[in-house]
């Protein structure tokens, strides 16, 4: 049985196009279907393990994610100001890297994980709504509702994705989504605009990218070792860029950052975004 991988073509950054694509046949915005059999670079056998081993990645960052949730809620629910904003960042962090996974259900990824802005004001609820409470308020008070329902919510998530028929398309347009989240609210500090915690975020995408990019990347060297060594240099480069960014565990704030070091980034995104959105062409066989 062939499977279909759709390669995300373009990503963007601050509105304009990342990069161009080679193929004529690929028009902006648009997906390439790419169909991998038995008879291409990936056996029904590979693609089986792959699907697998990502499965496992994915529900073992969602049990953390449940697991520092709750840790995280606790603390709101406790009043307990500074150690809720200590487990803020690194919670999240799981959900980042799951993503093509956690998104793929529509009513629960605006619970948990909307902005202001993004849904109704009554509607809004989550992670960012509590985040707003402490950073901007200071104060866990008035938070302990939306802590009680993000706790529900993640539950409900965690024992919803054992149904998700995971499929290559989903994780090679996965991989690429996860970068256009990056450049599309990580690099311009959108995302955490309260805590300004981004760059924990920015890496746990390219994190989640990176791990699927590992699990196709033994096909990917059967057709274009070149492409494949390319885009393990550009993830080993941005890897490079954001250590300099460490706190002890975790990262500086966002705000530290000069213009000309987001613009380093920004560059980075974009050196590995280009490559990265050959896969599926490379998996064409």
């Amino acid at each position: 049985m062939n499977k279909t991988i759709k390669l995300v073509s373009v990503l963007t950054l601050s509105g304009a196009m990342l990069f161009g694509c080679s193929d004529s046949n690929i028009e902006e915005g648009k997906t390439k279907e790419v169909k991998t059999s038995d008879s291409g670079v990936l056996s029904q056998n590979e693609i089986d393990q792959i699907t697998s081993k990502y499965r496992d990645f994915a529900i073992n960052e969602l049990d953390q994610f449940v697991e520092k949730t709750t840790a995280f809620t606790d603390a709101v629910e406790a009043g307990d100001l500074e150690k809720a904003k200590k487990l803020y960042a690194p919670a999240r962090m799981h959900y980042e890297r799951s993503e093509p996974i956690a998104e793929s259900f529509a009513d629960l990824d605006p619970k948990i994980d909307a902005r202001e802005g993004d849904v109704p004001e009554k509607e809004w609820t989550g992670y960012h709504r509590i985040e707003k409470g402490l950073w901007v308020d200071n104060t866990t008070k008035g938070c302990e509702k939306y802590a009680e329902q993000l706790n529900k919510d993640v539950h409900v998530l965690r024992g919803k994705v054992e149904t998700v028929d995971i499929t290559p398309d989903i994780l090679v347009t996965g991989a690429v989504d996860l970068l256009n989240e990056v450049s599309t609210s990580k690099i311009t500090g959108e995302e955490d605009r309260y805590s300004h915690t981004d760059l924990y975020d920015f890496v746990a995408n390219v994190d989640g990218a990176n791990e699927i990019f590992k699990l196709f990347k033994a096909g990917i060297e059967k057709k274009d070792e070149k492409l494949s060594s390319t885009i393990q240099k550009r993830f080993d480069s941005l890897y490079a860029l954001l250590d300099q960014y460490k706190d002890g565990d975790g990262y500086i704030s966002y705000t530290k950052l000069k213009k000309d070091e987001v613009q380093e980034l920004s560059r980075a995104v974009n050196e590995l975004a280009e490559p990265l959105s050959q896969i599926g062409i490379a998996l064409e066989g």
